[in-house]
């Protein structure tokens, strides 16, 4: 009965990283004005990847929670496949995130299974994001 606390703290932290549902609503201009992101990376990494990759303790020791995710993946070599790294900012076929949701890491150098693990590939229009939000320069 110990994990229920855990569990509903770890549900209450990602939800206060990836921002108020409220403070959306009650602005237009203020999603408008949201990054990339902000906007699409973020909730993408808190509802497909955190859960997996919380603290930087589990698998390929990176936390991808929203506020913690750009520290993790931009400009880090993976854990995995040193000669790789998670984000190359402006080249999103160099970058081992791709590789990884689409599946292509093996070819490359890279280890394990494609992401997100134990669930089926993301569509191809949210990868499309992904690969957007990186070859524009993947900012916070």
């Amino acid at each position: 009965m110990r994990a229920l606390p855990v569990l509903v703290g770890l549900v209450a932290t990602l939800a206060a990283c990836s921002g108020s549902p409220e403070g959306d609503a009650a602005s237009p201009q203020a999603a408008a004005e949201k990054s990339l992101f902000q906007a699409e990376i973020a909730p993408l990494l808190a509802s497909n990847c955190a859960t997996c990759h919380m603290t930087g303790q589990e698998a390929g020791n990176m936390a991808l929670i929203p506020a913690k995710a750009i520290e993790s993946l931009v400009g880090v070599k993976s854990v995995e496949a040193p000669n790789l790294v998670r984000v190359v900012p402006g080249d999103p076929d160099a970058s081992y995130l791709v590789m990884k949701l689409e599946g292509t890491h093996m070819a490359k150098g890279g280890t394990g299974a494609q992401m997100p693990f134990g669930a089926p590939p993301l569509p191809k229009e949210t990868i499309a994001k992904v690969r957007q939000w990186i070859a524009e320069g993947a900012k916070p």
